[in-house]
């Protein structure tokens, strides 16, 4: 079974957090929450805009202590941001996204994206859960060591009911 790669489509997402990171008066709305799991510790980066109103929340959980703490936006984009600079990524299936035993050797991060530029007519959005490699090569033994790679996303794009590449 083949596996869809995502390293192209991570590119533009790692594009686009970066501008709304840098740049939120950009964006008349959006709701983003990315939560990273690399390293049995988990790195969360939320924030949202509607009506003109900002809330953000930046955490992160240690492997060690399972408490949570918060941490600065910097660090929580830092962070993530070296994920998505990964060399290939591959995507969770629909029904996998909520099920999958993750494996703690390979970060994952769960990616629910919703934004509206300035000026633009419409909202778009994205809910994915990928995991991280090095190359395509590293990707491809993952997923073929895999017990059932039904759970990974073989076909672009993915428009399942609940998770989906832009829409």
């Amino acid at each position: 079974m083949t596996i869809a790669l995502y390293a192209d489509y991570v590119a533009d997402l790692r594009s686009l957090f970066t501008e709304l990171d840098r740049s939120p008066e950009q964006f008349q709305t959006f709701d983003v929450r990315l939560e990273l799991a690399a390293a049995g510790g988990l790195i969360v980066y939320e924030t949202k805009r509607r009506k003109g109103q900002t809330d953000s929340l930046y955490y992160g959980r240690s492997a060690s202590t399972g408490a949570n703490q918060q941490i600065s936006q910097a660090t929580a984009f830092a962070a993530i941001d070296r994920f998505l600079a990964l060399g290939q990524f591959i995507a969770l299936a629909e029904d996998a996204s909520q099920n999958h035993a993750m494996d703690a050797g390979y970060p994952h991060c769960a990616v629910n994206f919703s934004y509206r530029k300035k000026g633009h007519p419409k909202a778009l959005s994205m809910l994915m859960v990928f995991i991280g490699f090095n190359d395509d090569a590293d990707a491809r033994a993952f997923a073929e060591k895999a017990a059932d790679a039904s759970v990974f996303v073989t076909a672009r794009p993915c428009k399942g009911d609940r998770t989906h590449e832009w829409k």
